[in-house]
């Protein structure tokens, strides 16, 4: 129960629903985590309410993925307050959700900025410091099922989970020797954020969401997380270098 006891994690985008899941998984496993994001200052505080009984065990520090100075001088506060880091989530991300057509060149560079280079920055200097430290640690980057199908209204960002896949590869090989596993986490529908949202307001859009996906179920957040902490478990030590889809058969479907 409490194979992450003492152990450091990091998580980025760690504010929504994903992120507080995964947060609060390692949380009750005993790690100590430390959460980041851009919220404004003033949303930060609601966010964290879910952490509440574990108060002593996470920190939130203001982190814009996409500056990697931001994220060198994050990582380097991290290790000198806590000595070490074990495991690095990659969960930041934005979507705009047009066409090829109606997608402007900033918008294009706006999510290559976080889910592409943000994603490089918070996973390099992470591992950066887990070799300095010779800690046999992990990355696990939250990617997409968008990345295995073509999606007309989610250009951007379908093409930046894409290029996740090959970062995580290429890491993978790097880091091996050094006892380092990276992998990536692919999700496919789940009731959170943006999503949630609408499906609150709107449940016969959640209804005719599940119905297409071929197990006929949409995921949660903890159910994400719980496969987040898998994959950075000792039952995943000979898994490195690979993408898990958990979509409950969406990518297999043509859009």
């Amino acid at each position: 129960m409490h194979e992450f006891k003492d152990q450091v994690i990091v998580v980025s985008g760690a504010l929504g629903d994903i992120g507080i899941a995964i947060a609060t998984a390692y949380l009750a496993k005993g790690a100590t985590v430390v959460m980041s994001d851009v919220l404004p200052e003033s949303e930060v505080a609601e966010k964290l309410l879910a952490l509440t009984p574990y108060q002593d065990h996470f920190e939130y520090k203001h982190l814009d993925v996409a500056d990697d100075q931001q994220v060198a001088a994050w990582v380097q506060a991290v290790v000198a307050k806590y000595g070490k880091i074990n495991h690095c989530i990659s969960n930041a991300a934005r979507v705009t959700i047009k066409d090829f057509k109606h997608l402007t060149p900033q918008e294009w560079r706006n999510e290559m900025n976080v889910n592409l280079d943000g994603a490089y920055y918070f996973a390099n200097f992470a591992v950066s410091q887990m070799v300095a430290s010779a800690t046999k640690g992990s990355v696990v980057f939250l990617g997409s099922w968008a990345a295995h199908a073509v999606h007309q209204s989610l250009p951007a960002y379908s093409v930046s989970k894409a290029a996740i896949r090959m970062l995580t590869q290429t890491m993978a090989l790097e880091y091996a020797s050094n006892g380092i596993r990276v992998n990536e986490l692919a999700p496919g529908y789940v009731n959170a954020g943006l999503s949630k949202t609408v499906w609150a307001q709107l449940p016969e859009q959640k209804q005719l969401a599940t119905e297409k996906v071929p197990l006929g179920k949409i995921m949660e957040a903890d159910e994400v997380a719980a496969q987040v902490l898998w994959l950075t478990s000792n039952q995943c030590q000979h898994v490195t270098g690979a993408t898990f889809l958990m979509d409950g058969g969406l990518s297999l479907l043509r859009p």
